[in-house]
């Protein structure tokens, strides 16, 4: 069995187009997490920049490349000061366009890995290049996927990272519906995964955040759940291995007893 890993979520309030306060807020809640002796931490959708932007010109200004940001730079120091695995929502600016993507940090290789949202919500489309995959990551905690926000309305996103081997699936949002946390235990329930959601607050124009970032166990059970208007830190202690088990009952297993040859797609 694999031991007991700390794993967290940082419900924050970014602070729109202003990189340099994001920063310093990013660096203040890694610090507090470190406190709390958690292994793995994710921010929110978009934490370097904020969310609601009026453009695509306006979503530029903002946005980094990963290679020479500062951002990533803070949290890859950060995430080696304090041996803890970051995955940050982050405005990036590609080669072929903008992406709202997470950025996975390991404590000794720095970037890890780049998820870049598949499922495009709202005035996203005007803004923002679609991803075309979703990816896991092996790390010494164990084994970590990644969808961002609205990919939680899509049950594919979990299935699809699940069945690449999944045990924790981290999911910054930036959510505005009030579904994601009363759904998210039951993704986590159909795919036996651990699931980290962690939402932001406060508002931007004409949204409004509703935080309630929640932990949720592969029994679906919640774990630990933020409120709904406050910035803090959310945290439970998890075996990942435990989400290795696929069984509901010793006769079935949820992979295993899959009908894909009567699905319609």
């Amino acid at each position: 069995m694999s031991k007991l890993i700390r794993v967290g979520a940082a419900q924050i309030e970014p602070k729109l187009g202003d990189l340099e306060a994001n920063r310093k807020k990013i660096k203040s809640f890694i610090e507090k997490a470190a406190k709390l002796s958690i292994d793995l931490l994710v921010f929110p959708e978009l934490a370097n920049s904020g969310y609601n932007f009026a453009s695509r010109e306006e979503a530029e200004k903002c946005a980094e490349k990963i290679e020479d940001s500062r951002t990533i730079k803070l949290v890859e120091d950060l995430s080696s000061e304090f041996n803890m695995y970051i995955v940050l929502g982050f405005n990036e600016k590609g080669e072929d366009g903008l992406y709202n993507s997470a950025v996975l940090i390991s404590p000794d290789k720095g970037v890890l890995g780049v998820y870049r949202k598949v499922h495009l919500f709202y005035r996203e489309k005007e803004i923002y290049t679609p991803g075309n995959s979703f990816y896991v990551f092996d790390t010494k905690i164990g084994k970590i996927g990644i969808m961002i926000c609205f990919d939680w309305i899509f049950p594919e996103a979990t299935r699809t990272l699940a069945l690449k081997g999944a045990e924790i699936i981290c999911h910054p949002a930036n959510l505005v519906l009030p579904y994601c946390p009363k759904v998210m235990p039951w993704r986590a329930l159909e795919n036996r995964v651990f699931t980290i959601t962690a939402n932001r607050i406060g508002e931007e124009r004409d949204l409004r955040f509703i935080g309630m970032s929640v932990i949720c166990s592969p029994k679906a059970e919640y774990l630990a759940i933020a409120s709904p208007n406050l910035e803090e830190i959310i945290f439970a202690d998890i075996n990942p291995s435990l989400a290795r088990d696929k069984k509901i009952t010793p006769l079935n297993d949820i992979f295993q007893d899959r009908r894909s040859d009567v699905y319609f797609s």
